[in-house]
């Protein structure tokens, strides 16, 4: 990490990087589908080292060979696997979901890649770069009539109808995956959650600090939740006291966002480590409520300026 919270060389609203944020034009959806799915095997790589490694181009976009060779940069293999059968593409693609292998389609008649994370009762967890918020739930009904391609090359009339997906299976050990259920989906989606969407690699970096992946070697691991339920109380109390401009329910969101993505891929504290994450997440947490609201001038610092409170958006009333 080292001076990442000094300079990270993100522009103000975070728009690169391994987050979930729209794509800006109409060419890069492949590199943004891989990289959603390492993002959701744990590996957190810049979607424009992607397109580089694919060598996207703006004319003809990023084509399977391309894919598989920026997958392979990254240390995974695309498995193509196809099928003339909607109901066999279906469980091929449940199968890998179950093994929470993240899988690439492309849809719209081979003109546009997305990704899928998981399937929970004939629904599907997909993330469409060009949809804003990114993460969505389909149907099994939506899905097929999305992602089938008539291969007019093969034959112009009556052509024959193929789902062709590519798993991206790691080389490297997965220690963390996440579990993008369809409650946590249908949460990510609501407008108050969507900077914590786009600032997701964020999240995960620290955390990854912090916290440790599920080991049956960890002796009493405690989950993000029952580590906040014995110390969350003091973190908002010490936090707001020292800093004195900052909001308990601003800290406490904070707090709640670290642990939804903590507990998305299944991150403990150790018990013997459990003093120093407190610390941890303490300079952590007072960190950002320095760069929320600035600091006063402190033994010989010029201090930072202030940032205004944000103002309460007013909604407009329907008229009936």
């Amino acid at each position: 990490m080292g001076d990442r919270r000094c300079y990270s060389g993100r522009v103000a609203e975070g728009l690169y990087g391994p987050g979930f944020y729209p794509q800006p034009n109409e060419w890069t959806c492949g590199p943004f589908a891989l990289k959603h799915a390492l993002l959701a095997l744990g590996r957190m790589v810049d979607v424009n080292e992607i397109s580089a490694t694919a060598r996207t181009h703006w004319w003809s976009g990023t084509n399977e060979i391309q894919l598989a060779r920026a997958a392979r940069a990254f240390e995974c293999d695309l498995v193509l696997e196809r099928s003339a059968d909607a109901e066999q593409a279906r469980k091929i693609l449940v199968k890998h979901l179950r093994e929470q292998t993240p899988v690439l389609l492309c849809v719209d008649e081979w003109s546009h890649w997305i990704t899928v994370l998981r399937s929970e009762d004939r629904r599907f967890v997909v993330v469409d770069s060009t949809d804003d918020p990114l993460l969505s739930v389909c149907t099994w009904p939506q899905l097929r009539n999305w992602w089938r391609y008539h291969d007019t090359d093969y034959v112009k009339e009556n052509p024959p109808t193929l789902y062709d997906l590519m798993a991206v299976a790691p080389r490297f050990r997965t220690t963390v995956k996440a579990d993008f259920s369809v409650d946590r989906v249908k949460f990510l989606r609501r407008p108050e959650n969507r900077k914590l969407a786009r600032h997701w690699n964020e999240y995960l970096e620290d955390l990854l600090e912090i916290c440790k992946p599920p080991s049956v070697r960890i002796a009493e691991p405690l989950s993000m939740g029952e580590f906040l339920r014995r110390h969350q109380e003091l973190l908002l109390t010490r936090v707001v006291y020292w800093h004195g401009d900052i909001h308990r329910e601003e800290v406490g969101r904070v707090l709640r966002d670290l642990r939804f993505v903590s507990e998305t891929y299944g991150l403990v504290i150790p018990s013997a480590m459990s003093r120093r994450a407190l610390a941890d997440l303490a300079i952590l947490i007072s960190i950002w409520a320095c760069s929320q609201r600035g600091v006063d001038a402190m033994f010989g610092s010029p201090g930072a300026d202030a940032r205004p409170e944000a103002k309460p958006v007013k909604r407009k009333r329907s008229k009936a």
